[in-house]
This record gives C-alpha cells, structure tokens and sequence, in this order.
C-alpha cells in the first residue's frame, strides 16, 4: 500500500517554550501533550495526534546548513482551507515579522516564513480541481508574486481549496 499523506512533522529548537508561543499564536496550533525539552501540538481541526513535534536542544545550538552546505530538510508546508484564512495567516506572520516571501505557483497560492530558529515553513491554498483552467494548468512552471485581492476575487475568499493535490483526476 503507497504513502497517503504526511502525518507529522518533528523539529529540534533551540527553546521549546519559544516555539510553541511562536506556532500558536502564527498558526493557531495547540499543545496536546509536553514534556520537559519536548511539546507535540495540533493544528487547529486536525484529527492527528499530533501534527508538529519539538525537541530542545538549548539555546548554544547553530543555524542549519542545509541548502547552503548540507543537504536537509528545506521547508515544511500546511494547508489552509480557504483565500481569506490564508490572508489572515499573511498579516499574523507580517506582524510577527516572520513573513520571507509571497508566491503565486498557479495552482497554489504560498506564504513563505521562519520560526524563532530560521527554519522556514510554506502556508499554501490549493485551487480547487473543479476550478483549474487550462491557463492556470499551462502556467504552473512559472512562479509569479502572490496577489491575494486578485485571487479572491477569481476563487472567493470562501472557496475550499483542494485537499492534497489539486490536479484534475
């Protein structure tokens, strides 16, 4: 049987408590079980156990290198189900100062951001099968900035995006 999807993910930080403070209030995740150095948290309306492990390894810990020297993990990336939640991440994130970067991948609509520690994270909206285009297909080797009124207006802020992958089936 093929891997369905990802369940979880598991970073090591330099302080617990920061992170947690930081993916809560960024994301809306909630702690669901913690231990002294490690938290295990939820995104709102999962039905995971968990969907985002932290381990502490202190404050004397590097930046990663991965990208620039190592190979490594690059970033991981959420789901929100709708244009204007994802709006609503972007100025959370603005207003924490996390915000790197806006994309527009034709088919996904991305915010990009860095935790506490610098390790980035994507926050993405995917168009909906029923509403991919040939235009929108044809385009998705090209990345353009991200215009969210011009999305919203297209899609509709309270469209459902597409769960998983939106390619027509």
């Amino acid at each position: 049987m093929p891997v369905q999807r990802l369940n979880h993910a598991v970073l090591y930080v330099r302080n617990v408590e920061r992170s947690v403070d930081f993916y809560r209030e960024a994301l809306g995740f909630k702690v669901v079980m913690s231990m002294p150095g490690a938290a295990f948290l939820q995104a709102s309306g999962s039905t995971n156990d968990h969907d985002l492990g932290l381990f502490e390894i202190g404050a004397q810990a590097g930046a990663s290198p991965a990208g620039r020297s190592t190979v490594g993990l690059y970033h991981l990336a959420w789901e929100v189900d709708t244009l204007a939640e994802l709006e609503r991440v972007a100025i959370k994130l603005g207003d924490l100062g996390a915000m790197v970067g806006a994309s527009d991948h034709s088919t996904t609509k991305a915010l990009y951001a860095k935790d506490p520690d610098g390790l980035e994270f994507e926050v993405s909206w995917l168009v909906p099968a029923a509403l991919l285009t040939e235009e929108v297909l044809r385009r998705r080797a090209r990345v353009l900035p991200l215009d969210l009124a011009a999305d919203k207006e297209r899609y509709g802020a309270e469209t459902l995006g597409g769960i998983g992958v939106s390619i027509p089936g």
